[in-house]
């Protein structure tokens, strides 16, 4: 409940709400009580006079289309008494406001809640209900391609901070009247717009019910962090374990193509990211460039890829353990491991020079655009050449240690990069301190870890634990699009054949034979 005991609630009334008033003066002492309509500059109303009858609008300066409410009300004002007998605001609901996006409110509350979403309300003098012209309009930015999932060729539009539009992206590829859009408000203070958005006869009940059941049970101030706080709070148990559970895409065509695999979406209004439930391991490892290239161009960028993220766990500890225990090299690899290890231990070579390349990748992202180029150069020449002739690092310490940073960013989910470099900082950790069994230990660790995580009750290493051979190697290979003509199996969708084996098409000439 909003109100408090600032406002009395009518005898019999509803035990959470507040009616609206027929006095339409006490309506607007109420709201300005709540809203502080003389104390916001930006919180308006505007008094006109209807046939005979006193109307006020309610509405947020900047969220509300001038030219839309002007367009729609511009006849209003000329109506005459005969044209609102004998219920006012149901002549105007049925009648004269010919506009789609209109509803009847009937609780203060409501009007609240509207007028701050955007919608402008319309409280006629007299009547126990408001109307809420939802003409709204937010500051948005085209949909453009976003920068973290780029492809050389493919679509160029991207998910922006509107909800709306972000619907209608995912909407303009999928025309199915089974795809579902279901709202819901999450926040007590910030009342944010969550949809959740699945396909109703792909998607597996359960899984839909899971997800719109830990939404509902949200129960908190505000979510300002949009998409990554609804994250934490439908993932609970998990906010230590730095591997996503989810996957983010700002691709409509991304999005899509996981709807109709049988995935969910969780859609948050100000966020530009969308939210892709469940998420195994490998989904973090594919990017639309695969699919969008020929599949064999497909497979060989997916293996570089592979091992490109390999190399950013395994490179440096691995090279740190044969560095320090050069017996376990074979004759032809001796050389392997520096030739002058400097005045620093090497251990703290590498772990210095990790925190160099984050602090040069943060020092980028809060780089204006102007300076970014020049802030690579003086990275470039502060580590990659002076801290060698100083002494600091060792020449393969810097080589190695960029080919990971490569890998890293090679990684197509961030989210999935950052938890790889923590694993590598472990295991460079454990190798430091008890050498080869200490390495073989974090990662046989690493790996049951990862075995035993879930992701809305689907296993995190699905296909290869538990394995799966026909979907494992749609994993390892990007394969052509008709041969992926079933669903992954591990959602449990309700229809798990992607296409329609449609029958021969009969040769010219030649007549069907008659029983």
């Amino acid at each position: 409940m909003l109100w408090g005991k600032r406002i009395k609630k009518p005898p019999g009334g509803d035990p959470e709400k507040t009616k609206i008033s027929v006095n339409l003066e006490e309506n607007i002492r109420q709201l300005d009580a709540e809203m502080g309509i003389k104390k916001n500059f930006d919180v308006l109303t505007r008094e006109l006079r209807v046939g005979g009858k006193k109307i006020t609008l309610l509405f947020v300066d900047g969220l509300t289309n001038d030219q839309v409410v002007t367009m729609v009300l511009q006849n209003v004002t000329l109506l005459d008494r005969a044209d609102l007998a004998p219920d006012a605001l149901k002549k105007l609901f049925n009648t004269h406001l010919g506009y789609t996006e209109l509803e009847e409110v009937q609780y203060l509350e409501d009007v609240v809640d509207k007028v701050l979403a955007g919608p402008m309300a319309i409280l006629v003098d007299g009547s126990d209900k408001a109307l809420i012209l939802d003409a709204r309009t937010y500051p948005i930015r085209n949909p453009e391609e976003p920068d973290l999932e780029r492809v050389v060729r493919g679509s160029r539009d991207g998910f922006v901070e509107t909800l709306v539009f972000n619907t209608a992206l995912i909407r303009r590829r999928i025309r199915d009247p089974k795809l579902r859009m279901e709202y819901a408000q999450v926040g007590t203070r910030s009342k944010a717009d969550v949809i959740v958005c699945y396909i109703e006869d792909i998607a597996n009940p359960d899984l839909v019910k899971n997800i719109k059941g830990k939404i509902e049970y949200i129960k908190i101030d505000g979510i300002p962090m949009g998409e990554k706080s609804v994250e934490e709070l439908i993932t609970p148990g998990s906010y230590w374990n730095p591997f996503p559970r989810v996957r983010y895409t700002e691709r409509p065509d991304v999005a899509a193509m996981h709807l109709l695999e049988g995935h969910v979406l969780v859609l948050v209004d100000t966020s530009p990211s969308v939210i892709i439930a469940p998420a195994t391991y490998f989904h973090h490892l594919q990017h639309a460039e695969e699919y969008r290239q020929n599949p064999t161009v497909g497979a060989y960028l997916r293996w570089v890829r592979f091992i490109g993220v390999a190399v950013s766990i395994f490179l440096l500890p691995l090279w740190f353990l044969l560095a320090g225990n050069p017996e376990l090299l074979p004759p032809q690899l001796a050389f392997i491991g520096p030739r002058e290890a400097g005045e620093v231990p090497l251990i703290f070579q590498l772990l210095l020079a990790e925190i160099a390349i984050d602090m040069i990748r943060l020092a980028t992202i809060h780089t204006p655009a102007a300076l970014a180029t020049a802030t690579g150069i003086i990275a470039a020449l502060l580590i990659g050449e002076l801290t060698t002739r100083v002494g600091l690092f060792a020449q393969e310490v810097v080589l190695y240690v960029a080919i990971v940073a490569i890998g890293t960013f090679l990684t197509p989910s961030i989210e999935l990069a950052n938890a790889n470099r923590l694993v590598r900082l472990g295991l460079l950790a454990v190798t430091a301190l008890f050498r080869l069994p200490g390495f073989v230990i974090g990662t046989a660790a690493t790996f049951v870890a990862l075995s035993l995580m879930r992701s809305f009750g689907i296993p995190y290493l699905w296909p290869l634990i538990p394995l799966n051979l026909k979907a494992l190697a749609g994993v390892i290979v990007r394969l052509p699009v008709p041969v992926r003509n079933t669903r992954p199996s591990i959602l449990k969708p309700q229809d798990a054949s992607r296409q329609v084996i449609a029958a021969p098409a009969r040769k010219p000439g030649k007549n069907p034979k008659r029983s």
